[in-house]
């Protein structure tokens, strides 16, 4: 397998980047002779928004042209795939046919890969819990060796499962689908006119799929005001897809000043009325509303963004309106401000999901940008919370290690499976979390 030469790439931020070599197999036997021979780091769409996907001076494979189905049962609803796998293909391909994927993230560009070594949620968090619990077997190639793990291997697959791909390269996974209604959203959109009706509104949902747009701008009387998207699969029509729109340039700094963005809020939280309205979507279009404009992350300039998102339990909700209350004094949240309620599931020592309530944030990456985010992770450690993995560019070792008790767990069992750090990336190292 060939390697490229040095190229210069990034996670979807695009603050942070990398210079190495990658590799792109394409098939199971050039992908084991390539770990075989010189191990490096899985990586996939780099939807991450940090460092997690980046090995600054070393190598790394690229998974995505290894994008087969390999196995479906129409009637259990199980499906086996190679890492590369997108959860859109795969929603595409399914959904028809009466399966969805069980967790979907907010980009249907996640690879499968990504999704288990993020361990994803989705906006059905509260029921259904994170990705890695629908996971029921995965293949991982470590040092050339080719191992197939369940859930039976309790250490092992907890390291693996929101595990940063630090033990072994993922190959192939089976997943246990989640049966549809049919092939569209019956999405219901409410107002909320404040923090306390948001989480009241968030509290009181008996839907599948539950998410918050909140305006991070709002002040006063107005701060946590958003709108309240409630979803289930059904059968209809489906609308017509728009054609996806592409950024063709970075954007400039004016772009997302402080009033474009406050104006642009207003008038996307007017677009609901008063009483609120119930619409039909395409599935793509509900769960994955950005990737209708590709390279959307251009619009924060070539210095990229950072997202700020942390989850805290339920009973340090006052911990999380203070944070949004200092977002909105910053002067410096974008559109982007996504508030939901999260359930307990998660499947590994890494996993981000805990019981509570989980708030993402961009912010351009901005000379002011990373001292605010310092402050709120601080404040998300204070109040007994943590933040999420796949989308840190600036924590401290002391406080992901403090927020995640397990590190040690998951360090031990990274360690057994990658003895030489060969899978080391920059988050790992950043993060001091393979001493």
């Amino acid at each position: 397998m060939r390697w490229s030469d040095d190229i210069t790439y990034a996670g979807w931020g695009r603050a942070l980047r990398a210079t190495g070599r990658l590799a792109r197999p394409e098939r199971a036997d050039g992908l084991a002779a390539l770990v075989a021979d010189a191990p490096a780091p899985a990586i996939g769409n780099r939807r991450s928004y940090g460092d997690a996907a980046l090995n600054s001076g070393g190598r790394a494979v690229d998974m995505t042209r290894m994008d087969r189905i390999l196995a479906f049962d129409p009637a259990t609803g199980e499906v086996t795939v190679e890492a590369g796998v997108t959860i859109s293909d795969l929603a595409a391909i399914l959904a028809p046919r009466g399966w969805l994927p069980p967790v979907m993230p907010g980009t249907g560009f996640a690879t499968i890969g990504g999704c288990i070594g993020m361990d994803v949620h989705g906006k059905n968090h509260h029921g259904a819990g994170s990705f890695g619990q629908h996971v029921t077997a995965m293949t991982l190639l470590q040092d050339g060796t080719r191992r197939r793990i369940t859930p039976r291997n309790r250490r092992l697959w907890a390291a693996t499962c929101g595990g940063l791909g630090q033990t072994g390269v993922i190959e192939t996974a089976t997943l246990r689908l989640m049966r549809t209604r049919g092939d569209v959203m019956v999405v219901t959109e409410r107002r909320a006119r404040n923090w306390d009706e948001h989480l009241a509104l968030l509290d009181g949902s008996e839907a599948t799929y539950c998410v918050g747009w909140i305006d991070a701008t709002a002040r006063g009387p107005d701060l946590g005001r958003g709108i309240l998207e409630e979803g289930e699969t059904g059968k209809g029509l489906v609308p017509r897809p728009k054609a996806p729109r592409k950024v063709p340039l970075d954007a400039p700094p004016w772009a997302l000043s402080g009033p474009v963005v406050r104006a642009f809020n207003r008038l996307y939280y007017a677009r609901v009325p008063a009483s609120g309205r119930t619409v039909i979507r395409p599935i793509q279009d509900f769960f994955f509303p950005l990737d209708r404009i590709h390279d959307w992350n251009r619009l924060y300039g070539r210095r990229g963004f950072h997202q700020f998102q942390c989850v805290v339990p339920l009973d340090r909700a006052p911990a999380l309106k203070a944070m949004l209350k200092t977002i909105a004094l910053s002067g410096l949240a974008s559109p982007l401000a996504v508030l939901k309620r999260m359930g307990p599931g998660r499947a590994g020592d890494l996993s981000f999901p805990m019981e509570g309530y989980t708030l993402a944030v961009d912010f351009p990456a901005r000379d002011t940008a990373a001292p605010l985010i310092g402050r709120l992770i601080a404040a998300t450690q204070e109040a007994g919370g943590r933040i999420y993995l796949a989308k840190d560019s600036l924590a401290t070792p002391a406080q992901v290690k403090a927020m995640y008790p397990d590190w040690t767990k998951w360090a031990d069992e990274a360690a057994k499976a990658d003895p030489d750090r060969a899978l080391q990336t920059d988050m790992t190292r950043r993060l001091e979390l393979r001493p």
